[in-house]
């Protein structure tokens, strides 16, 4: 079976960012709506999970994500919706204190779930819907 992309959607792609680790994009534009994959808190660079623990690659993690919205033709200000994946529920406070800071007074819509096991055994993953209104 193959599918072809619809004309209506649109790929972002960046190499600032790691390269999707399976059959899908960093992100999917349509209409005035971008939708952003999860990310990891891999080094761009080699593909591998930081070291640090949680908090390091939630930081990095952060960071991949707003390369990816701004590739994709918007900022951090215009993310609506966010989802939080954690390891262990056990690391919210550190985790929360990191995207506080990385959004500033900006506070999207955002749900954190933990979840048993994450891509490349991940602690930390988010994925974003963001506006490019």
């Amino acid at each position: 079976m193959s599918t072809n992309t619809h004309p209506s959607l649109s790929a972002v792609s960046t190499s600032n960012a790691p390269a999707a680790v399976g059959p899908y994009n960093q992100a999917i534009q349509v209409g005035d709506l971008l939708f952003c994959s999860g990310s990891l808190g891999l080094d761009p660079s080699t593909g591998k999970l930081v070291e640090g623990g949680v908090e390091a690659q939630a930081r990095q993690a952060l960071k991949n994500l707003k390369v990816i919205i701004e590739a994709g033709g918007s900022e951090l200000g215009k993310v609506v919706k966010t989802t939080v994946f954690l390891h262990s529920m056990d690391d919210f406070k550190p985790v929360n204190a990191i995207y506080a800071e990385f959004f500033g007074n900006h506070k999207p819509a955002r749900s954190a779930v933990q979840v048993a096991r994450l891509p490349l055994d991940a602690l930390f993953e988010i994925e974003a819907i963001v506006s490019l209104a």
